[in-house]
């Protein structure tokens, strides 16, 4: 697989800025089942290309499986396109080769994210169900598209063309990092064979990559569907919350035509399914009242919110809030007086703004809350005065070496009389059967603890500052392995 990037910006070679990457030099970086390889073709002032290689080991892929797939299916495993078209393997190197650019970080030139640049990205090979579709998933975000055939022979022309295509786009100004946002989310969508297990990490990872400009997008319902593999368990309650906030925009986009006839898998029946294809059974889910299927996102927040409801505290913090879920729970509870939200994101604060509708909210409502940005890594006078501070999935996004920085601001300097922490457990990760040993379920996540290593941790820190320690699993058990998350409760010793 071969994409590169290009650029006529002035100085071109700021490219080299933007990705990280020294156009100087070739830099190897190990993923799953290969190597991505990141060079420059070209790297004049006036004109710069930065390539990404991806070399997959198509014995890599299929080593270690076993199963009905391992016995029943051994030549389909090694006689595939896997290795060779742009698909969510291509996307997992993306992130890994690039992650800092598609964060819109550069520390060389901190302006320079936010820099509109002619850009012309060409992808070797696509797999698509025709040439349209690269058109309908790309225009709509103001690319030109191009598509070359690949023949299925080119000694027997009356077959007629592959499915294979290379793709060309071109965008006369955008940043870079919608250029591989786009790239990471679509890529897999035209593809519609993801490589590892589809779940609830896979839909928040799409609503973190696609919750600006997905809603407006004529296909949103296609790229959803096929970007979580047909699973209605995790398609319905994504689309709800891409839309949600946004009343004019409906759902009308038009079922998949693709997908008629084949049920949640995508494929049509008479299909050789193998174990990279086939859907892994859908981890325990609580359920609501009703019946109805609560991911594991919202169980988090409603038990942290009980929680918070059970203390009936009068300010309460909520550190790392993104786009605010927790905080409207919170302001659902009367007894609360005063809510301040803070993260490192003005966008995620944007948004929060937008779906908490504060400009609308009657005045002495919107009294009750401020967002505000900030740094958990460094002190912070306005964090202080609250009854509880709640920490929902942060901690993982930060370095571990980092944490320190974060335990002396919240519980040496806020010092609120409750905290609650909660983030992923690592024992559950091996009931993800496509998560690879040692990868993470974001690609943000800078670690994740097994039960163990959090309990440690949470002890250390309530022993240094004098709090008392409660560990709590956050959803269904599962014995030997735990539950999917672990929530440390930390109540200060003179509250």
């Amino acid at each position: 697989m071969l994409l590169t990037i290009s650029t006529t910006y002035q100085p071109a070679t700021d490219l080299g800025y933007l990705l990280h990457k020294n156009p100087a030099r070739l830099q190897s970086i190990e993923v799953a089942g290969g190597q991505a390889h990141v060079f420059y073709p070209e790297a004049t002032a006036e004109r710069c290309t930065a390539a990404l290689l991806l070399d997959l080991d198509p014995v890599g892929l299929v080593r270690g499986r076993g199963g009905a797939s391992g016995e029943g299916f051994a030549l389909e495993q090694y006689v595939n396109d896997r290795p060779y078209v742009a698909s969510s393997f291509l996307s997992a190197a993306l992130s890994k080769a690039f992650g800092t650019a598609m964060n819109g970080t550069c520390k060389e030139r901190p302006n320079l994210p936010a820099q509109a640049l002619p850009l012309a990205v060409k992808v070797a090979v696509v797999s698509a169900p025709g040439p349209d579709w690269p058109r309908r998933l790309f225009e709509p975000l103001g690319y030109e598209v191009e598509i070359e055939t690949t023949p299925l022979d080119p000694t027997v022309p009356e077959w007629g063309d592959s499915r294979y295509y290379t793709l060309h786009l071109r965008h006369a100004g955008l940043r870079l990092q919608d250029v591989l946002t786009h790239l990471y989310v679509l890529l897999p969508v035209l593809d519609n064979d993801k490589h590892y297990y589809i779940g609830e990490h896979e839909a928040e990872k799409l609503l973190h990559r696609g919750g600006d400009w997905l809603p407006q997008h004529p296909e949103r319902g296609f790229i959803t569907r096929r970007y979580l593999r047909y699973l209605a368990a995790y398609v319905n309650p994504t689309l709800e919350r891409l839309l949600e906030g946004d009343e004019d925009l409906t759902e009308t986009s038009p079922p998949d035509p693709l997908s008629s006839g084949r049920g949640d898998t995508g494929h049509a029946p008479g299909d050789v399914v193998g174990e990279e294809n086939r859907p892994a059974p859908p981890l325990p889910e609580e359920r609501g009242p009703g019946g109805e299927v609560k991911s594991l996102h919202d169980q988090r927040l409603q038990q942290v919110a009980h929680e918070i409801y059970q203390l009936a505290p009068t300010r309460v913090l909520d550190l790392g809030c993104g786009e605010g879920k927790l905080l409207r729970l919170l302001l659902r509870q009367p007894k609360i007086e005063y809510i301040l939200g803070m993260d490192v994101s003005h966008q995620a604060l944007a948004r929060a703004a937008q779906r908490l509708h504060l400009d609308e909210m009657p005045p002495r409502q919107r009294t009750r809350i401020d967002l505000i940005q900030g740094s958990l890594l460094y002190r912070d006078e306005r964090l202080a005065g609250f009854d509880v501070a709640a920490l929902v999935e942060v901690i993982e996004h930060l370095d571990e070496n980092r944490l320190a920085a974060l335990e002396a601001v919240v519980f040496g300097q806020a010092r609120p009389a409750h905290v609650f922490v909660t983030s992923p457990n690592a024992d559950y990760n091996q009931l993800f059967e496509k998560l690879n040993a040692g990868e993470f379920r974001h690609d943000d996540h800078r670690f994740e603890w097994s039960r163990a290593e959090f309990a440690a941790w949470a002890a250390g820190v309530a022993e240094r500052h004098g709090y008392q320690l409660r560990l709590v699993g956050m959803g269904e058990e599962v014995e030997g392995v735990g539950a999917p998350s672990q929530m440390a409760v930390f109540v200060k010793k003179d509250a």
